[in-house]
């Protein structure tokens, strides 16, 4: 892919625990205000920390087949009807041959799965729901999508675990430069906050039972969180051609694999800097024109320790850094595409918010982390604000980098 690959963002919706939409999650992110709670379901565990996504019923969407929806799903798609309303596009005008879904997703439907399991333990095989593979299957988000949106271009789901979201972006932009569809409707959705999950998790020792505390010196861990971000990317010229609004640009994607361990970064973080390097190669942009980073950031020791070295080696000019986990915890699949609409909200409002639960940065790491309050991005010694870099990172050594510049 070259430069020509760029693609225009026209829409964008979210679904977290900071709220149902898109202004109230950015309005905490922007305040650096964590939505972390002790939450009743895991109050049994080591580990009883977690970001839900409240009032689910409202989330139920009302269309025929819809009522047995895990709830990853049902966030999927009302964070994809929000970024349609964005976009002022309407399903029922488009040519729906040249629409395409991609959804990122990391487990698939483990509230479905969790269900099914306690009935078939409890009442037998004739008790389980014939709905509970449909719940379950990780295509699903995407299925449920295309189906409620009349989608009969390309549709797939993406896991590469808490790298989904930002692969996803990558593989519609791929489908749109290649001119399979004009609109790409794009959804990273997780809610894996189950009890089994945490365990594996806790036992993985991922997880804080403190705080989300990104790049700083007491991080321990990761937060869980549920979620759903999307976006609509389109041909420029198709977007253009219906005076769709310009909210930002994709205009470089890069991804690589560690190949070092199932659950572990790469500690020298040399193949997560092949796939920063690539997309701002893609992007024909230098590392210095870098506004700022939206980093992966997950709060947990090595993870930040390996990302912050990157940063540190391919954008020495020290770009304002900012991760969202400290606000909303770990969407897991959801987070890329969570994060990358949060970037191109910071480049359409011109700053960068703060890194909740960030009080004292590590002193090992050589990077601008902006904490305490946002700042405006003209204040930063950057050479440009118009480019912004999201890094999303995923168990397993998947490594996915976005780079988006203002509209």
């Amino acid at each position: 892919m070259t430069r020509d690959a760029a693609v225009a963002v026209t829409g964008l919706g979210l679904v977290t625990a900071a709220g149902h939409d898109t202004d109230s999650t950015w309005a905490a992110v922007r305040a650096g205000r964590a939505t972390a709670g002790r939450d009743p379901e895991l109050l049994d565990l080591p580990v009883s920390l977690s970001c839900r996504v409240d009032g689910m019923d409202a989330l139920r969407p009302r269309q025929p087949g819809t009522a047995h929806l895990d709830p990853g799903a049902r966030m999927g798609l009302a964070a994809a009807a929000q970024a349609l309303d964005a976009a002022k596009l309407d399903p029922t005008e488009w040519d729906a041959t040249r629409v395409a879904v991609v959804t990122g997703c990391s487990v698939g439907g483990v509230h479905t799965q969790r269900s099914a399991a306690a009935r078939f333990a409890s009442d037998g095989p004739e008790r389980v729901s014939p709905y509970f593979l449909t719940g379950y299957l990780p295509n699903m988000v995407c299925a449920a999508i295309a189906l409620h949106l009349g989608v009969t271009g390309p549709t797939l789901n993406v896991a590469t675990a808490c790298a989904s979201g930002a692969t996803a972006l990558g593989t519609a932009r791929d489908l749109l430069a290649s001119d399979q569809c004009d609109i790409a409707v794009v959804v990273g959705a997780d809610a894996a906050v189950t009890p089994l999950v945490v365990t594996g998790f806790s036992q993985l020792r991922a997880l804080s039972d403190a705080c989300s505390r990104p790049f700083d010196r007491a991080r321990d861990g990761f937060v869980i969180a549920e979620g759903a971000g999307a976006l609509i990317l389109e041909r420029p010229e198709h977007a253009a051609a219906r005076s769709a609004p310009r909210l930002a640009r994709l205009i470089g994607y890069g991804a690589s694999s560690d190949a070092h361990h199932l659950v572990a970064p790469h500690p020298d973080g040399h193949h997560a800097e092949r796939a920063l390097r690539a997309a701002l190669a893609e992007a024909g942009v230098d590392p210095g024109d870098v506004g700022h980073v939206n980093a992966h950031g997950t709060s947990t020791p090595r993870g930040d320790a390996m990302e912050a070295a990157l940063l540190a080696r391919v954008l020495p000019h020290r770009p304002p850094v900012t991760s969202a986990k400290g606000s909303l915890g770990h969407t897991l699949g959801a987070a890329g595409a969570i994060e990358a609409a949060l970037t191109v909200l910071a480049l359409r409002e011109d700053l960068v918010p703060p890194t909740a639960g960030l009080t004292d940065q590590d002193p090992a790491l050589d990077i601008d982390v902006v904490a305490g309050r946002a700042r405006p991005l003209s204040a930063s010694s950057s050479s440009s604000s118009d480019i912004a870099v999201s890094n999303s990172f995923g168990f397993g050594g998947h490594n996915a980098v976005v780079v988006l510049a203002r509209g």
